[in-house]
């Protein structure tokens, strides 16, 4: 190592100091913002790698954890920041596959809040973060710091639900649920890629103008005027001629997956990627259990012969890492050649991370929202 990388200033970094009941109770009560002193590279693994962060994203998961409401339980005090990117500062003497000065993406399946192992507490909301750098990946070409933090995790969960579950093909029709989101603007992304014709959803109409630009095909408010639930069946079989849709994409859930049911042909898949609109399946603090969990109705299931589709991302990859690599591949190949390239509409200082946060929660932005660490 040189002299010049055992020498880094210290900076600052977010902590969840522990669990909260709810993620807002979280955010507004057990996170705090606190110097960070420079690591040590005394203490590091020749494998390891010191990342100096200049974008983190704010993702829904790092919401749903701060309250141990997801399924990986975080272990406080932590630093959030499951996906983060940024510029290598150190790298242990084994390291061959980065140099100081390299901009890469931690992957979020190797380091950080999500990952097992001693790199867990290193979360992307800080001004320094250690990894292994097997952990490092390259930045598309074409990409910035932002786009980059924005891009793995978002669209790994769509190339999964659409490609390797939902065996999504070109001339199909697939209803997007959640449109305006991170991971669901990237499903918009992907399935034009794909060649598919996609039906966006989403509530508001500011935010939907938006997901049209972004490339949907057409866009349809799940709720009326006054907020309360909307039937759109109608919608889309005029949308369609008729003929419905092949594929829908739900990272909502409640009263939406109901209505999605009505609006498939028969045989369609049907993706179930999340709850946002029920996110209290699990209690506060950790506590394990159901309260609040989805139903759909099995007559409708059956009569239209549906394949309903459980697409959980990163329990799958764990289980079988193979599936990954041609993920990545292709990903990252319609990355560098301007075929994928992530929204991000709002960015914020570490200093704001509260109101970042709450942000998130309240779905008050499109696409990506992003943390910087050094403002």
């Amino acid at each position: 190592m040189t002299e010049a990388q055992t020498k880094l200033p210290a900076g600052r970094r977010a902590v969840v100091t522990e669990l909260g009941e709810t993620p807002l109770d979280a955010v507004e009560h057990h996170l705090v913002v606190e110097a960070q002193p420079p690591p040590d590279p005394s203490t590091l693994a020749p494998t390891d790698v010191v990342l100096a962060v200049t974008s983190a994203a704010v993702g829904w998961v790092d919401l749903i954890m701060t309250s141990g409401q997801y399924q990986h339980l975080p272990s406080p005090p932590y630093t959030p920041g499951l996906e983060f990117a940024g510029e290598v500062v150190w790298t242990g003497d084994e390291v061959r596959s980065v140099v100081v000065g390299d901009r890469v993406i931690a992957d979020g399946f190797r380091t950080g809040p999500r990952s097992g192992g001693e790199h867990r507490r290193w979360g992307g909301f800080a001004t320094y973060a250690v990894m292994p750098a097997e952990a490092a990946v390259p930045i598309p070409d074409g990409l910035s710091d932002d786009q980059a933090c924005s891009f793995l995790g978002s669209y790994e969960t769509a190339y999964h639900c659409l490609v390797t579950r939902g065996r999504l093909r070109e001339g199909e029709t697939v209803l997007v649920h959640g449109a305006s989101g991170a991971t669901g603007l990237a499903a918009v992304h992907l399935a034009k890629v794909l060649g598919a014709t996609v039906i966006a959803t989403g509530r508001t109409p500011e935010k939907l103008e938006v997901v049209r630009a972004q490339g949907a095909d057409h866009v349809i408010r799940t709720v009326d005027e006054d907020g309360s639930p909307k039937r759109f069946r109608e919608e889309v079989k005029e949308i369609t001629g008729g003929r419905k849709v092949d594929v829908v994409y739900d990272g909502v859930g409640g009263d939406v997956s109901i209505e999605s049911l009505r609006c498939v042909r028969f045989g369609a898949r049907f993706l179930i990627v999340g709850w946002a609109s029920t996110p209290f399946v699990a209690r506060g603090k950790g506590r394990r259990g159901a309260p609040n969990a989805n139903v759909l109705p099995t007559n409708l299931i059956m009569m239209k012969g549906l394949d309903v589709l459980g697409c959980p991302t990163v329990i799958t990859t764990k289980r079988d890492p193979g599936i990954r690599e041609e993920r990545l591949a292709r990903l990252i190949g319609w990355a560098e050649s301007g075929a994928l390239k992530p929204h991000v509409s709002a960015t914020y200082g570490l200093s704001e991370v509260v109101e970042a946060m709450e942000a998130k929660w309240r779905s008050r932005h499109v696409g990506g929202v992003v943390l910087h660490p050094a403002e």
